[in-house]
């Protein structure tokens, strides 16, 4: 009979332990071969792009070689998904956001990943407003310069006003079917194919207003081509230190904005997890990645991965509400 030293096989398994996590940390430095990647589920150039570069060039002296993979379709859910069937050795990551993690699990009746089960949260990246815009042109013949101007005069003419938005359950389209409902008015919701056509529209003047993501938007706001009335968060943005948020008007409970922030595939290793949340925040609170971002209209909001995670599932139960009301489906 073999006698097992029962106090030695515990010995050896807590050993075992301790000597594998530094195998979880070494698989997470990235080589020229095989590279840490950032999957962004959008086309280059836009806000998620760009911060997503950003940090994946500021995290390379302690992760090794970073690199962004974009990924888009479907509103973002090609991409996601793509994450979901990655292997959780922290060598893929994800930029998901507010569309992919709380608007389309509620517009979408199946979708190919469940926003909770097959991820797990990094950290925030940021917030960025939305901001409801109109031109000079509109003011001048309408008469309209505030959100009580606008709400009272839906009130006395309603239907008459339509609003542009990036398409059926983009953020744009949410703000405006959030702000219809809590104000109690009637405007006509017109769907572009994307947030650029939807912005160039209320610019030509062949639509009246848009609520248009700030780092869009800041450009011709700065030009004087379009006027903020409001912006959407509950607190004011820095940006536009001087333009009152949608609650300050007197809409109440009025709190959007588009956040997005990086996820790696569920079952990832608590260690890994912790130093990519370490390693990741470290940079978002670098004065230097705060620049960059505040340039995309973003403000930095780094977090733990459990703050992360209770902020997905608070605007999960949101958008649910926002949605119904809305009534957009997109399948």
């Amino acid at each position: 009979m073999v006698h097992i030293n029962r106090r030695a096989l515990v010995s050896a398994v807590a050993v075992s332990s301790v000597i594998g996590l530094p195998s979880f940390a070494q698989a997470q430095v990235g080589t020229g071969s095989n590279p840490i990647r950032i999957v962004v589920p959008y086309p280059p150039g836009g806000p998620l792009d760009v911060s997503a570069r950003a940090i994946a060039e500021a995290v390379t002296p302690d992760l090794g070689n970073v690199i962004v993979d974009n990924r888009p379709g479907a509103g973002g859910n090609r991409g996601v998904t793509y994450l979901a069937q990655q292997k959780p050795d922290g060598m893929t990551l994800c930029v998901g956001a507010v569309a992919t993690h709380a608007v389309n699990p509620n517009l979408f009746k199946k979708l190919p990943y469940d926003p909770i089960k097959d991820f797990q949260p990094i950290t925030l990246i940021a917030h960025v407003p939305n901001v409801l815009v109109v031109t000079p042109e509109f003011q001048k013949r309408t008469g309209i310069k505030s959100v009580q101007d606008l709400v009272a005069y839906c009130k006395k003419n309603p239907g008459k006003l339509n609003y542009a938005s990036g398409g059926n359950g983009s953020a744009g389209h949410m703000a405006g079917e959030l702000f219809k409902s809590r104000s109690k008015i009637f405007m006509v919701h017109i769907p572009y194919a994307g947030a650029a056509a939807a912005q160039l529209s209320v610019l030509a003047g062949q639509t009246d207003l848009i609520f248009d993501n700030l780092a869009s938007a800041n450009a011709n706001i700065k030009a004087g081509k379009l006027i903020p009335l409001a912006v959407t968060t509950s607190q004011r943005a820095a940006a536009l230190p001087n333009v009152p948020t949608m609650q300050e008007c007197g809409v109440a409970d009025f709190n959007i904005s588009t956040w997005y922030g990086l996820f790696v595939p569920a079952k990832t290793p608590a260690p890994i997890v912790t130093k990519l949340n370490s390693t990741i925040v470290k940079a978002l609170n670098s004065d230097a990645l705060k620049a960059r971002l505040a340039k995309l209209g973003g403000e930095s909001a780094p977090c733990t991965p459990e703050e992360f995670s209770a902020l997905i599932r608070t605007e999960l139960a949101k958008y649910a509400e926002i949605v119904k009301v809305s009534g957009a489906r997109v399948d």
